[in-house]
């Protein structure tokens, strides 16, 4: 395969994917700026497998499973690293993600801190309930996904997301939010 051919058979195979692998990776990291190199690394990655890629029936669950992997291995290697920093006596921060700009508006206002609060509540949950509420609730990924995703049968996602879900209602209701 060519050069060219080998680019447009990728774009073709990857490109209807964009969004939702996009949102899945800035939903991972929380920050823009590491969604996006975390977006890179798993195109870059596609790109070196494309032959194995064109042989998949489901690329997008592919590479969703590949970009999950990746955003745990960082994750790991961050740790290790934050782990060897506070050894060596150092402090690290924790960053909150941004949210985006709204209009000046009562309306956007009050969507903008539901949206403050939701994601408040959001960060107080474990990180394996809050990525199956993110997912399957925000990102509309079916069961049957993220179970390729994650590699946990679908029974316990299941059972896990309507733990997190309680949870979830639970400091909501505490905070005297509903939505």
């Amino acid at each position: 395969m060519s050069s060219d051919s080998h680019q447009q058979a990728f774009e073709k195979l990857v490109r209807p994917h964009f969004d939702r692998l996009y949102r899945l990776a800035w939903r991972l990291c929380g920050q823009k700026a590491e969604a996006e190199d975390l977006f890179q690394e798993l195109l870059i990655k596609a790109f070196e497998k494309l032959d194995d890629l064109l042989l998949i029936d489901e690329p997008g669950s592919w590479l969703s499973r590949v970009m999950y992997n990746l955003f745990i291995d960082e994750r790991r290697r961050f740790a290790r690293r934050r782990l060897q920093t506070l050894e060596e006596g150092e402090m690290a921060g924790d960053g909150i993600a941004g949210l985006p700009a709204a209009h000046d508006t009562a309306m956007d206002h009050e969507r903008m801190e539901r949206i403050k609060r939701l994601d408040e509540a959001l960060q107080q949950l474990s990180e394996e309930h809050r990525l199956l509420v993110l997912l399957h609730d925000t990102e509309g990924y079916k069961m049957t996904e993220i179970q390729e995703l994650i590699g946990v049968p679908v029974g316990t996602i299941k059972s896990r997301l309507h733990r997190a879900r309680a949870r979830l209602r639970e400091i909501l209701s505490a905070e005297g939010t509903f939505f």
